[in-house]
């Protein structure tokens, strides 16, 4: 993904910001554990949330234990372990493989190429253990390089394909809950990639990369910015109608600080770099 599930640090009480720190810290020592140090250099935050959604809404027995570790040496700190820590791991690696991939059929980027030969292995693994995941991936990602290539300005088609394949990841088990799991994570994936596509605006104009935006000729309408922020928040409060129908009681507070405040941290830093770069155009 792109990182913008995360926290709003500064809308968290201490206490909070330490639990969300230690799931984080869980799911980076699964992924050492379970691929090795390559693993570690997966780890991101919307796999974080993943885990704790997860947690939250299945409450699996969980291992608490403080340790250290190479970027933390001096102060040892809390990680929490389950299942779901063990199934946002196994996706992480998931989502790795198939952008390194995806990247190098694109780019031809070597680095990419190496990355998907080490954690291929890894991948064909997951796969055979979450192949409904997996082949939504596939499909989802080559039918959105398609669509880039194609130069599609759909912005409901390119930005459902990533919330199609974020909404499968979500969906863990297949029970009662797994219609409101995949309605939460189709609205957030299609939230990420319209956020992304947006913030990427002007370097892919300036190269240009394809871009949504560019490709249907949102960017250049009047009122372009206030369409956008209407389109994200309209996204966002589907996405969070979904969320709020789920059972859930531990780290609620934190899952809602990322859903209605973190997840607009980044989309407003790229906004108000945009308007200073065109203030500074107009001068």
């Amino acid at each position: 993904m792109f990182g913008y599930i995360t926290v709003n640090q500064q809308e968290l009480k201490i206490r909070e910001y330490d639990m969300y720190r230690s799931y984080y810290c869980g799911l980076c020592h699964m992924l050492k554990k379970r691929y090795g140090r390559i693993g570690q250099l997966l780890l991101n935050y919307d796999m974080t949330f993943t885990a704790m959604l997860l947690s939250s809404l299945y409450e699996p027995e969980t291992e608490e234990k403080k340790r250290r570790c190479i970027p933390h040496p001096a102060v040892a700190h809390m990680e929490k372990t389950n299942a779901a820590v063990a199934y946002a791991a196994d996706m992480t690696v998931l989502l790795a493989y198939q952008k390194a991939a995806d990247d190098w059929h694109d780019d031809r980027n070597p680095g990419k190429l190496a990355l998907s030969g080490v954690i291929d292995g890894a991948y064909r693994k997951i796969r055979k253990r979450y192949p409904r995941q997996a082949i939504c991936i596939e499909e989802c990602v080559r039918k959105l390089s398609e669509l880039e290539k194609n130069g599609s300005g759909d912005l409901d088609a390119v930005a459902g394909l990533t919330g199609e394949f974020m909404g499968e990841i979500l969906c863990w088990k297949t029970d009662i809950w797994q219609n409101d799991l995949r309605e939460t994570g189709f609205y957030l994936g299609k939230y990420v990639y319209l956020a992304d596509a947006y913030a990427d605006l002007d370097a892919d104009s300036r190269h240009g990369r394809y871009n949504p935006f560019l490709a249907g000729g949102y960017a250049s309408r009047e009122g372009f910015e206030e369409e956008t922020e209407e389109i994200l928040m309209e996204t966002m409060g589907c996405c969070c109608r979904a969320f709020e129908r789920l059972p859930l009681v531990d780290h609620v507070e934190i899952l809602r600080n990322i859903l209605y405040s973190g997840v607009w941290v980044r989309f407003a830093q790229a906004r108000k770099q945009r308007m200073q770069r065109r203030e500074k155009e107009m001068k």
